[in-house]
């Protein structure tokens, strides 16, 4: 498997460890907002092949508490459970980013005991998905089985929504509180613009409006924080 970055030490991205960020390529989501669009077609040139990075992986053992594997959307490639598989038995936790777009994939890695830990992004309202995800068909179907498959609650998990001032609004967290009531962990993460966003355009949200959704949101999911706040 070839990668295409990583971040050989974060305190951000694995809840309550020190762990790497490992980047793979290619997505099956055209998000206008995305942060790594280099990395949606897969075409950005990778940076080492998975051999490469299991080496780095055994050197840090012991300093490293976990590995965070994102994208892109890791579940697009079939090879990633052969990959888990080896970064479990060099005795690291794992903590995937996912989409929700291949829930068959994602059932197996939690089947297999392989993530410790699930992130899966929530992009919209359902009625508002599509648009959000930058394409022009969805099978929702697919997304709707993986937040089941987490919210049986075999493996620690979260759901993250983005929150673009040109994308969402109040009714969008109606929508979205309704489809996953009761679930452990919702997190609200305001929009950054950066020179990786695909399209120009894109404001955050003003806080107390992040603050608005929240309160919303918190009338479905009792757990709700939020993230990209200066304060």
């Amino acid at each position: 498997m070839k990668i295409h970055g990583l971040q050989k030490m974060t305190l951000l991205d694995f809840p309550g460890r020190v762990a790497c960020t490992v980047f793979l390529g290619g997505c099956d989501m055209r998000c206008p907002f995305c942060h790594n669009a280099e990395l949606i077609d897969g075409s950005a040139p990778p940076v080492m092949e998975e051999e490469e990075l299991l080496a780095f992986l055994k050197k840090r053992q012991g300093l490293l508490e976990g590995v965070a594997i994102t994208g892109g959307e890791p579940l697009l490639r079939p090879d990633i459970i052969s990959l888990a598989e080896k970064i479990r038995d060099l005795g690291y936790p794992m903590k995937l980013d996912t989409n929700g777009t291949h829930p068959d994939r994602l059932r197996e890695i939690i089947d297999r005991g392989l993530a410790a830990y699930v992130a899966m992004d929530i992009k919209n309202s359902p009625d508002r998905y599509a648009v959000t995800a930058g394409v022009d068909t969805l099978d929702m179907g697919k997304i709707r089985k993986s937040v089941s498959l987490l919210m049986e609650g075999r493996t620690d998990y979260e759901f993250r929504t983005t929150v673009v001032a040109e994308l969402h609004d109040a009714d969008s967290f109606r929508g979205i509180g309704e489809w996953i009531r009761g679930a452990k962990r919702y997190y609200l993460q305001k929009f950054t613009d950066r020179d990786t966003v695909p399209f120009g355009g894109f404001h955050a949200p003003a806080d107390n409006e992040m603050r608005a959704y929240a309160e919303i949101a918190r009338e479905y999911v009792p757990s709700v924080e939020l993230r990209g706040m200066a304060d």
